[in-house]
């Protein structure tokens, strides 16, 4: 099933090119008291909300999935994780960009030893909104990735179980603005991380480590690879990240991103592509005064 989130925070089914409203299926999701426990609610109740917007799409209304707009369908997750330098290709073109680089001589020496990084989660936007950049005299790039959702509370996460964890899958643009601060710093600005355009349930995704993804900028291809060459793929990810992390349901890994990375400019259209997740088109606005 491919699920949204659109327009007012309201939820719908994606099928075709129509988006089905069942948004009442919301109801379903325990009202929250304080503490608020962590994780997103919506992820946390996901297979009772998915039961609830089955029997709603039968008569459910129907809207052009063009005449809506997407937000990310992760409306709260608690943490966004960042796996860096995870594709080899994108490694050989750090070593050689002193743009990407940024003076950095520890690149060859792998995800293995750089670990991972976190994105506030204040920078998540979906694909019906545009990013903004906040530094236009600075090189921006973009990076396209497959992103896991994570559907229940894991610590230590054998990777034979990783798969276990993953609710749905999406595609992720780990936008960054380059330069000498910790990724961390420079990837968490506002609308530089974008999630969408919705969510497709895991079940109807095979293998996650067999998926060709893409991205053009203006129709002009600048990324294309699968995700066989990760270097540490989904089920390593997860296992390395949940050893220093508690994931919560909602929460996001971005899995890397692979060669072809370059910079964008205010207006320019991006188009993001993951097979079997779908695609879709994200602007980047003009830029902030």
């Amino acid at each position: 099933m491919r699920l949204c989130r659109f327009d007012n925070n309201r939820l719908g089914i994606v099928e075709g090119g129509e988006v089905l409203d069942v948004t009442k299926a919301l109801s379903v999701i325990p009202e929250q008291r304080w503490p608020i426990a962590q994780g997103d609610p919506l992820i946390a109740n996901l297979k009772r909300v998915i039961a609830a917007a089955k029997k709603l799409a039968p008569k459910a209304k129907k809207r052009p999935i063009a005449k809506v707009r997407l937000l990310s369908p992760v409306p709260n997750p608690s943490k966004i994780i960042g796996a860096p330098i995870n594709y080899d290709d994108h490694i050989a073109e750090s070593i050689k960009d002193p743009g990407i680089a940024q003076g950095r001589t520890n690149i060859q020496r792998g995800i293995g030893e750089w670990g991972l990084f976190l994105k506030a989660n204040s920078s998540l936007i979906g694909f019906g909104e545009q990013i903004r950049l906040r530094w236009p005299d600075r090189r921006n790039d973009h990076e396209v990735e497959l992103a896991l959702v994570i559907g229940r509370r894991g610590s230590r996460i054998p990777k034979e179980k990783a798969l276990e964890y993953v609710c749905a899958y999406s595609i992720g643009l780990d936008m960054t603005v380059r330069g000498p601060e910790l990724q961390c710093f420079r990837k968490s600005i506002d609308t530089y991380s974008v999630l969408g355009p919705w969510l497709v349930t895991a079940d109807e995704i095979a293998d996650p480590n067999n998926l060709d993804l893409s991205i053009r900028v203006n129709g002009e291809v600048k990324q294309d690879s699968n995700t066989k060459y990760l270097v540490y793929n989904v089920e390593r990810l997860i296992e390395f990240g949940s050893a220093m992390y508690t994931l919560h349901p909602g929460d996001v890994i971005m899995t890397g991103t692979p060669a072809g990375v370059s910079p964008v400019k205010p207006g320019d259209t991006l188009h993001a592509y993951v097979q079997g997740v779908g695609e879709g088109d994200i602007r980047i606005a003009p830029a902030y005064s």
